[in-house]
Order: C-alpha cells, then structure tokens, then sequence
C-alpha cells in the first residue's frame, strides 16, 4: 500500500512538472509572437494562424503592421515547430488595403528638399515595403490565405505571395492603387501575371480597379476553391495545413523552394538546381520513413517526422 501511495505520487509530481514545462514552452512561444496588428495563434499540430488585427479599421495596413509582417515570418521561418502558415483577416472583410493616413507621412517631404534625395528615401521605403509581401515567398513554410469579404489594394499584393489562396464566397479582390493615383508598387503587378493564365484580365483588373469577384477569381485560377461563409473557409484551411504538415518538412519545404524557383528560371536551369538540390536531401531519413508508411499503408499523420 505505502509503495503504491508513493508511486502514485511520483506520476502525480511527474505530470505536474511535464505540465509545467509544457506551458513554459508555450507562454515562450506566445511571447515570441506579439504584435500589435498581428494575432498568432497555434492551430494542432505545427500550423500557425496569422490573423491581421484590426478590424475595427477594416484591417488596414498600417506603418506597424508593415514592419511586423516582416518580424513574424523571419520568425516562422525559423519556427522549427511551424510547417505551415495560414493567415486571414479579423472582422468583416480580409484588408481595406493601405492606412493612406498613417503612411502618408512616409511619402511627403518639404517641397525645397533636393528631388534626388527625396527619389532615393522614396525608393528605401518602397523596398521595405515590398519585403513585407516577399517575405513571405522567401519563408519556407507554405503560406495559405484564406479571403472573405474585401481584399482590395495591399491585400491583392499580399495574397499574391502566398503559396495557396482559398476564400469565401462573399470575398471579392481590387488592384486599387490606380485609384488613388498610383501604380501598385509592392508585387500584384510582378506576380499576379503569374498566376492569371490571362494577361488580358490581368491588365484589366490593374487599369481599370473594377472588382474581382470570388466566382470569377476561382475561374481564373486566382483562388483554387471558394467556401460558402468564414467559418468553412477557415476550417478548410486548417485542414488543408494539418494535410501538409503530415508530410515530411524535408520534402514540403524542397517543394515550394524548387517551385519558386522554377518559376523564374528556364526549365534547363530548374532541372539543375533541383538535381543538386536532391543530391543531399534524397539522403534524408524523412525518405525511407514516407516509403515505408507507403508499404504499410500507414498514414503520414502517424509517421514523425524530426523538426527542421
């Protein structure tokens, strides 16, 4: 009786320390992910849930935001826990685009300031902005958005550098910068060719602003399925991450760098980079452990995989 109150005892103080440690963890990760317009939550097993956090101004992107985008995927890139990333918007719609009142400070200079130095500043603050979006095809992880309700201006820029783009049926997509008397500068007209077969939709989305909507961005390939409300569009996202996360990161990873890849290269070029990109990672034991879960009929879901 006393050995069996004291091995008791033992699972109890066990549990409670396995339990502590485990919320240490957590809380360190929590504490790495603060920000201000950005709320990032865990989803199961190695997915993270970016969600743009103002809704109360329509989540637009702010001088924060732009700075924090780029702090929270340098930091899931580095996320040996996270194997997918899905971001969304908070509130009513996904982003109305650019704060024009908290950036408009970064564009206006005294009107007696030497033009070259005021074109050079402009130029250094267009960069960093474009990091912002780029940011995310330079993170390793799959990045998939998923849209409801307006996406307009930034959030075309942002989506477009994401890796899968899924949304609601009430969502709709504007390249508004004409608009306000400007070329978009941060990607939608760099990459948005890229995942339109259509030019010719492409440069009439850009010129005129007219709106995109989700029937439409599903038959042009701009999204690759449409959900009827927020609440499946998310649940479909989720499922879609937990999906790829089973897999092996070796393999998921190599994946989306060699398609990046082979999207602005020549087919003799991605053939090459991916031979040498297989001549070391067809080495890894993520390999022999995904045929051997084939053989066996066994889910990849049961099959762990080390972090990366």
């Amino acid at each position: 009786m006393a050995a069996a109150a004291v091995r008791g005892l033992l699972r109890r103080d066990l549990r409670g320390a396995v339990l502590a440690v485990r919320g240490m963890a957590s809380g360190a990760e929590s504490a790495k992910y603060q920000y201000e317009t950005l709320k990032v939550t865990a989803e199961g097993d190695h997915v993270l849930h970016v969600e743009i956090n103002r809704p109360e101004k329509r989540n637009a992107m702010n001088k924060s935001f732009w700075r924090e985008m780029v702090v929270c995927f340098r930091a899931i890139a580095e996320d040996a826990n996270c194997r997918v990333a899905v971001i969304s918007g908070a509130g009513k719609m996904f982003t109305s685009g650019i704060d024009l009142m908290d950036l408009g400070s970064d564009f206006i200079r005294p009107q007696d300031t030497d033009p070259a130095r005021v074109a050079w500043e402009i130029r250094k603050k267009i960069s960093e902005y474009q990091e912002s979006f780029s940011i995310i095809e330079k993170c390793p992880k799959p990045v998939i958005a998923a849209v409801h309700g307006g996406c307009i201006g930034g959030g075309v820029d942002l989506v477009s550098a994401c890796d899968i783009r899924y949304c609601a049926q009430d969502a709709w997509f504007q390249v508004k910068e004409v608009d306000i008397g400007l070329a978009a500068d941060v990607g939608t007209l760099q990459r948005l060719p890229q995942i339109i077969g259509s030019r010719s939709l492409v440069n009439e989305l850009a010129l005129t602003a007219r709106k995109m909507m989700s029937d439409e961005a599903q038959s042009s390939g701009f999204v690759s399925r449409v959900f009827p409300d927020k609440a499946s569009l998310l649940q479909g996202a989720f499922d879609l991450a937990a999906e790829i996360a089973s897999k092996s990161p070796i393999a998921v990873q190599g994946t989306k760098v060699n398609l990046l890849y082979s999207r602005d290269h020549s087919v003799e070029e991605s053939l090459n980079y991916m031979a040498c990109w297989n001549m070391s990672m067809l080495q890894s034991e993520d390999l022999l452990k995904s045929a051997q879960a084939a053989m066996e009929r066994k889910p990849l879901k049961e099959v762990t995989f080390s972090k990366l």
